[in-house]
């Protein structure tokens, strides 16, 4: 009896421990290598990696606050409030690059996005987002296939595993029916 009380506390020990290793092997997939990689937020400089967001479907959007585009700021807002639940989360990325339209400091562009338009999505501090200086996530949005950014509030459309599915020039409104269309097929595939 002894023994056998011995051998069922082994094996109850033996259960807690591996119990630890075999959860962690049952974890989700690493971080895509698009998303390796941290920039801080726009609101308080605060660095922010982007792995929190693996698993996600993402809308990338470099923006300026002083551009024929600007108002898309609403347009976002509204697509990332309705989808969010589902999965969706509209990265935007400040940039000088095209006529000098965001020519602010962080705070200076984080108060205008939320209080002209609310912006409640995330947000990072300002970055090149074209040529050969470009972040590192927008050169590697650009070689996927996307192409660099022509000019404000270009779009990349990236799916849950962490690939590109397509961009969007500037004229494509966050209520576009292609881009919508694109959105709720991302956000099927689980």
């Amino acid at each position: 009896m002894a023994v056998f009380r011995f051998i069922a506390l082994g094996a109850l020990l033996g259960s807690l421990l591996a119990g630890p290793t075999q959860a962690a092997e049952a974890a989700p997939a690493a971080c895509p290598a698009l998303l390796q990689k941290t920039f801080n937020r726009l609101q308080d400089d605060a660095p922010q990696n982007l792995c929190q967001y693996a698993g996600k479907v993402l809308l990338v959007v470099n923006t300026a606050s002083y551009c024929g585009f600007t108002p898309q700021y609403e347009g976002l807002e509204k697509l990332y409030a309705n989808y969010g639940a589902q999965g969706l989360v509209v990265l935007g990325f400040p940039s000088n690059d095209f006529g000098q339209q965001e020519p602010g400091k962080s705070k200076d562009i984080a108060d205008f996005c939320f209080n002209t338009y609310g912006v409640k999505f995330p947000m990072f501090e300002k970055s090149v987002v074209s040529g050969k200086n470009a972040n590192p996530l927008f050169l590697e949005l650009a070689k996927a296939g996307g192409g660099s950014p022509r000019w404000n509030f270009y779009k990349y459309l990236v799916g849950r595993d962490g690939k590109l599915i397509d961009s969007y020039s500037s004229m494509t409104t966050p209520d576009s029916a292609s881009l919508l269309s694109d959105v709720k097929k991302a956000l099927a595939q689980r």
